[in-house]
């Protein structure tokens, strides 16, 4: 069988494939993978054991079962390079539907590929220097950075060969691998905190340390413990600051802190945030503290500035003093819609970012829901390779180009718009997050894809898409893989019981705010039928336009009308099905032709 496999991978390498030399490790856990799967394919290896190993590949069952996979594939801090956008391209059409998800961790992830083909994806990946490995599971995912670091006007520093150091550290690392459940890494290069370090297991903001002599020093502060899903808790300072040079090695003291104690016997209760409730805050600190005091004597003990950073430098882009910064998504104290006429014109104001040192800009191409197609793929290589730019994809969902100039703008806006891309919606009120929900998902309750799609089309019908300032986030469950905790307006999936029969809903939740290193959690407003879910967007949106002051946060906007329980007692008319004779269609989510059901499965990578 394993033979068989390598044959029809020989037959798949003849497709374009990448021209880099395969990463010795990468190549050995393909060929592990193929071993193993021809293995369990013969009926030698049980399915439990093959579960666990098969989620450390990156690779996750699917709602629809049988050999349908989703394969999940890591970009460190989002950094991507054209040869891998055509070969996610060439994955796309040839093993998956056509089209490829950005995830709110920097992934992209590619649907209904079959089990048997995977090794063919692995070494394909391999080519062109991306892998799967340890992209679900119980293990160190993805390490992620706020994707405008390095070219961000308000940054302390760049934090991108930093996160890169982090992943090359913790890949195929001994302590990241059996984890007592998944370990997340996130990356800020300042306290506006863009990467979202507040609600993950390690968070590290960049910050400047005062000196006695007047000066400053760069250095981190380290947040710990910090996490989302069910029962979400906010990241705590691990101490005030921690010293560029320490900062690998407390890294891994906090993974081995988390590995000694964390709770191996309820995946419930398995998270590093659990030991906060379990130990005391000043205890989980005090243990993780030694664990690095004493951590030189481990052969993986990583003191001192890394070497990637030393090659690659880390200085802040800097404030160009010509111009003035830009932040997309952040209300700039005008009124409710963009000023400006015409399309390139509404694009410029909406997604495009200034203030980086010598002039240089960066823009954002707006990927609906998330999506991006084969075409769409190869649109993005062809620009990227043609005007020498850096690419990210963000936590949003959404790809950024940076490294631009002014005069570069216009031919960027008409090469967006050839592949559908350029909407002026990045990061506005248009710009929807959401999870893949019940589309694939075997945990998800609801379609919050289809959800997405309604909220954005209400939003264009009403004039409120160009909104700036307000984030709407959904997850099709608790977990809140759709972020929903810390949205403006979150939307959690929820089966609703009226007239004798389950119909799809939503919990609102208002207020949720990261930034400034400090984290809020939204508060719950209502519970809404699905297909009312629009009309409450719009009405929650179009009185933040209407009533807010000039500069006037979302947050504040809400805590000055009453809150999350106010709006939503003003939206109770929502919270109403009528019965199944006069709406069907209130019984049917998005993208079903029956009546709804909330058929959840057994959960692989997300919660379980």
């Amino acid at each position: 069988m394993a033979r068989q496999l390598r044959e029809e991978v020989a037959v798949a390498l003849t497709s374009p494939i990448g021209t880099r030399e395969i990463d010795p490790a990468a190549l050995a856990d393909i060929e592990k993978f193929e071993r193993l799967l021809a293995g369990y394919l013969a009926g030698e290896i049980n399915e439990d054991s093959f579960r666990v190993f098969r989620l450390n590949n990156g690779i996750y069952g699917q709602r629809q079962q049988g050999h349908n996979q989703m394969v999940r594939v890591k970009v460190p801090y989002g950094h991507i390079e054209p040869d891998q956008l055509e070969m996610l391209a060439h994955i796309a059409d040839t093993y998956s539907r056509g089209w490829g998800h950005i995830t709110t961790r920097q992934n992209f992830q590619f649907h209904f590929v079959q089990l048997e083909k995977v090794p063919e994806v692995m070494r394909l990946l391999a080519s062109v220097g991306l892998n799967t490995r340890e992209a679900c599971g119980d293990t160190v995912r993805n390490v992620m950075a706020c994707h405008l670091s390095g070219a961000c006007p308000f940054e302390v520093f760049d934090v991108s060969p930093w996160a890169e150091a982090a992943y090359r550290h913790f890949l195929r690392h001994a302590y990241a691998q059996r984890l007592p459940r998944k370990f997340k890494i996130n990356f800020s290069g300042c306290a506006t905190d863009c990467g979202q370090a507040m609600f993950n297991d390690v968070g590290v903001v960049a910050v400047n340390r005062p000196k006695e002599d007047g000066t400053v020093e760069q250095c981190f502060r380290v947040f710990i413990a910090g996490g989302l899903g069910a029962n979400p808790h906010p990241a705590i300072a691990l101490e005030e600051y921690t010293a560029k040079e320490d900062l690998l090695a407390t890294a891994e003291a906090i993974l081995r802190t988390f590995d000694h104690y964390g709770n191996r016997d309820n995946k419930l209760r398995a998270r590093q945030k659990w030991l906060v409730d379990t130990m005391g805050a000043e205890e989980l600190r005090q243990r993780i503290l030694k664990e690095r005091k004493f951590l030189m004597a481990s052969v993986t003990w990583a003191q001192g500035i890394p070497q990637i950073v030393q090659e690659r430098g880390d200085a802040p882009a800097g404030i160009n003093t010509a111009i003035t910064p830009t932040p997309v998504g952040q209300d700039t104290g005008t009124n409710i819609k963009l000023t400006r006429l015409g399309a390139y014109n509404r694009w410029e104001d909406a997604n495009v970012v200034r203030g980086v040192a010598k002039g240089t800009v960066s823009c954002y191409a707006f990927a609906r829901l998330g999506d991006i197609t084969s075409a769409q793929f190869r649109g993005l290589a062809a620009i990227q390779r043609d005007l020498g730019l850096d690419v990210r994809v963000t936590n949003r969902q959404n790809v950024v180009f940076r490294n631009l100039t002014e005069e570069e703008l216009p031919e960027m806006f008409k090469r967006l718009d050839a592949i559908g891309m350029a909407e002026p919606g990045a990061e506005l009120a248009r710009d929807v997050v959401a999870c893949p929900g019940a589309d694939t998902c075997n945990l998800a309750v609801t379609q919050s894809r289809g959800l997405a799609d309604d909220i954005g089309k209400a939003l264009e019908e009403s004039g409120l898409a160009d909104v700036g300032g307000i984030r709407v986030n959904i997850s099709g469950c608790t977990n809140s893989c759709g972020q929903h905790h810390i949205a403006d307006i979150g939307f959690m999936g929820v089966e609703r019981r009226a007239h004798g029969q389950s119909a799809p809903g939503y919990q609102m939740l208002l207020g949720g705010h990261v930034g400034q290193t400090e984290i809020q959690f939204g508060d719950k407003a209502l519970r809404l039928p699905a297909k009312n879910v629009g009309k409450a967007t719009v009405r929650v949106v179009g009185r933040f336009a209407n009533e807010r002051s000039a500069g006037e946060t979302f947050t504040a906007w809400l805590e000055r009308v009453g809150g999350a329980k106010v709006i939503g007692a003003e939206l109770k008319d929502l919270d109403e099905f009528p019965t199944p004779d006069a709406s069907p269609d209130f019984y049917i989510d998005f993208g079903e032709t029956g009546p709804f059901s909330a058929e959840v499965g057994e959960g692989e990578c997300a919660a379980s």
